[in-house]
């Protein structure tokens, strides 16, 4: 983090002598990395969301990884931070008539229509960056001279004039969220410059264990991943791996997380359902499909953060189908009951059972996915792995 907010004291100064230039987006990235948008000044979006990490929460904390700590270092989530990389790819949240599903939005209820929506959220969340209101965020803005000259530049000279709300929203809030969602919009948060995508070019050859795992993810008559992460059709460009819908596979509590003691030892996620917008009781349990783009790198996995390794996510995939997959190979005891039973999406999950070398090669090929700056994270990730191998 100290080295982001170095880039951003350097940016400030090289747009303060340019400050006529200062395009939305930039605007929105250095907003992006000040901490000065949390109450103790201790976090700002880039700390859940950080940069060389896939915009993904990677802090050793009491969190444990698993949900993220608030500003006040004590308070923690219910939910794992979704990865913000690709997060553009998703529409705005609404039914699709013609697929009978809810589709797009941000979070993982899809709460947030948009990603300016989104980026209101955690400021006046209490644990997360912990504001009162919307007016004390336009407060920091304006402690500010150099965001005060830039939000009239670009929302017009009445931005902090309160009696000026649009829709209920403070007018220099929603130039806030605007600008982050303009740098949440570039390219920087989807490179599209994988091996995969290098593949797609022709500038890189799949190996042998990788281009199984492809032709795998692509069957329709192996398993069903493609039935929940793949958007267009069979190796196109800027596929962004998830369909933007909502599932309920089956995925447990988090007795770790749990174990924190934030939340009661009864608690239950439900999904979708908390989302305002939805009331259906068959939507129970449902959550966003995410965007498998740098899913190696981005663990742990499910909405709860309950699955540390890869390969449990697919073991746990494959005990549906594969009579021999009874044991979670992290706690070494039987797959815990789903959070929210009633309501898995049994079809989805239906598949050919497994062998250990197609699961080897679908992670093969989800590492494939691993944008090209992160391929470090992940070099680091197999050289420890090995070590750990070796030591056994």
């Amino acid at each position: 983090m100290k080295k982001f907010l170095y880039i951003l004291l350097i940016g400030l100064t090289s747009y303060q002598a340019n400050a006529a230039q200062l395009t939305e987006a930039q605007l929105g990235k250095i907003l992006f990395l000040d901490p000065s948008f949390s109450v103790n000044r201790t976090m700002s979006c880039a700390t859940c969301h950080e940069p060389s990490t896939s915009f993904s929460d990677h802090r050793e904390n009491i969190g444990l990884t698993m949900v993220s700590l608030g500003d006040d270092s004590k308070s923690l989530g219910t939910r794992n931070t979704p990865m913000a990389a690709y997060a553009n790819t998703s529409p705005s949240f609404h039914f699709n008539e013609e697929l009978n599903e809810y589709v797009g939005g941000q979070f993982w209820d899809g709460r947030a229509n948009t990603l300016a929506d989104q980026a209101m959220g955690p400021p006046l969340n209490p644990v997360e960056m912990g504001f009162p209101d919307a007016e004390t965020v336009v407060q920091r803005i304006q402690e500010n001279p150099f965001y005060i000259d830039n939000f009239k530049r670009i929302y017009g000279e009445t931005v902090f004039e309160q009696q000026a709300k649009k829709d209920g929203v403070l007018p220099a809030f929603n130039g806030f969220a605007r600008a982050i969602q303009a740098f949440e919009q570039t390219d920087e948060f989807a490179t599209y410059d994988s091996k995969y995508d290098r593949f797609l070019k022709g500038e890189y050859e799949l190996t042998v264990l990788e281009d199984l795992g492809r032709t795998l993810f692509f069957s329709n008559n192996n398993v069903s991943c493609n039935s929940c992460h793949m958007l267009k059709t069979e190796d196109s460009e800027k596929e962004p791996f998830t369909n933007h819908q909502y599932r309920n596979i089956g995925v447990p509590s988090n007795a770790q997380l749990i174990a924190l003691g934030h939340v009661q030892d009864d608690f239950i996620d439900h999904g979708l359902l908390e989302n305002p917008a939805v009331d259906d009781p068959k939507y129970d349990g449902k959550f966003k499909n995410p965007s498998l783009r740098n899913v190696a790198v981005t663990a742990p996995y499910m909405h709860n953060g309950v699955f540390k390794d890869l390969r449990t996510v697919m073991e746990f995939y494959d005990h549906y189908n594969n009579p021999k997959r009874t044991i979670n190979p992290e706690t070494g005891k039987p797959w815990r009951t789903a959070e929210v039973p009633n309501t898995i999406d049994v079809e989805d999950l239906k598949a050919q059972a497994m062998t250990d070398r197609k699961i080897d090669a679908l992670i093969a090929f989800m590492k494939t996915l691993t944008d090209k700056r992160f391929e470090p994270l992940l070099e680091k990730q197999e050289k420890l792995e090995k070590e750990k191998k070796a030591a056994q």
